[in-house]
């Protein structure tokens, strides 16, 4: 008798890519982490502009709601910088480093995301600590 795909492929399932062990995911996690921080100028960049508005925060006595607004925003922007990061070297990786114009575009968007999400975290920013400025220079 023959068996179809799918049952021998659920009758004797071996797992050679998927990591089952939580500290060897978190290990391969971290290792993650500090490649992008080790290779990554931009995310280096917003980390340290990142920390800009967590002192104003502190100085300023931030409301608790305000706090997590601020940090979610500050987060938002370095996990795109990650997802950006990924996109790119996966399409490095496919097109083997030669110009392609849909290589481009998706690395330009992948950037642009970036981009507008630290423009909206500014934004966030200033409707958060403008009013607190202006109440302190009057």
């Amino acid at each position: 008798m023959l068996m179809d795909s799918k049952e021998k492929n659920n009758s004797k399932q071996v797992n050679i890519w998927k990591n089952t062990q939580f500290l060897k995911s978190f290990h391969h996690a971290w290792d993650g982490v500090k490649t992008i921080w080790c290779e990554e100028r931009n995310l280096r960049h917003h980390v340290a502009l990142g920390s800009i508005p967590l002192l104003a925060g502190v100085l300023l006595g931030i409301s608790r709601v305000e706090w997590i607004v601020i940090v979610l925003c500050v987060f938002l922007v370095i996990i795109m910088e990650f997802l950006n990061t990924i996109i790119e070297t996966v399409v490095d990786m496919v097109t083997n480093y030669e110009y392609h114009p849909l290589a481009k575009k998706a690395k330009d968007i992948a950037a642009g995301a970036v981009l507008v999400t630290a423009f909206f975290t500014v934004v966030i920013a200033a409707i958060i600590f403008l009013p607190k400025l202006i109440e302190l220079a009057f």
